[in-house]
């Protein structure tokens, strides 16, 4: 649920993706990295687990699945998003429609990457991450409600915290990134920036 301004709720179906360990190469192969913007990426999101050789669906996997193939949540395994930094994968995610993924950790990175792309990752424990696999298993696509701004999970029979650390909520929630956060101080930082040179003039001068 998204409105022009900012981002404070994300809804939708969600689906289980319980493997452990999966890795930026699987998110997003290396052959989809040839490319020299973010164009085109969704299709390389998840493409060795999508398709199969020939290029044709693989009927088993989730996302290939109705409900599923709706989801714009995943339920995660342990570790996901390890291995290389390619901020790829995350871009890739995001073209292919997926808003957050909820596990019990992610890797530091990817983490980053996550955050700087609007793609939000609560964190919950083992225990609560595997009820949502549970939930999310089911054939006729349940709902989740993630709310960032109160930092809770609420489902149809759940509702539970989350973590997640306060300048990647209020990143998310207000739709910024690193870039757009430090234009908010140009002008502080070019009063800084003649400061130094009216310094170093007069350093010059003595």
């Amino acid at each position: 649920m998204k409105d022009n301004q900012m981002t404070k709720t994300i809804k939708g179906i969600a689906a289980p993706l319980p493997l452990a360990n999966v890795d930026t190469d699987v998110i997003m192969p290396k052959r989809f990295l040839i490319t020299i913007t973010r164009e085109g990426l969704g299709d390389g999101a998840f493409a060795d687990l999508r398709f199969d050789n020939a290029g044709r669906q693989r009927p088993e996997f989730i996302l290939n699945k109705p409900p599923w193939t709706q989801a714009n949540i995943l339920i995660v395994g342990d570790n996901f998003g390890c291995g290389s930094s390619r901020e790829h994968a995350v871009w890739g995610m995001r073209q292919l429609g997926i808003d957050a993924c909820i596990g019990t950790g992610f890797a530091g990175i990817f983490y980053d990457n996550a955050r700087k792309n609007g793609l939000a990752l609560p964190v919950v424990s083992p225990e609560m991450r595997d009820l949502f696999l549970q939930f999310s298993s089911d054939a006729r696509g349940k709902e989740i409600s993630i709310d960032l701004e109160r930092r809770t999970i609420t489902t149809s029979g759940i509702n539970t915290t989350f973590e997640m650390d306060d300048a990647t909520q209020v990143a998310l929630i207000r739709g910024r990134d690193d870039t757009l956060d430090s234009l908010e101080h140009a002008g502080a930082i070019r009063d800084y920036e003649e400061a130094l040179q009216r310094e170093a003039r007069v350093s010059v001068i003595k």
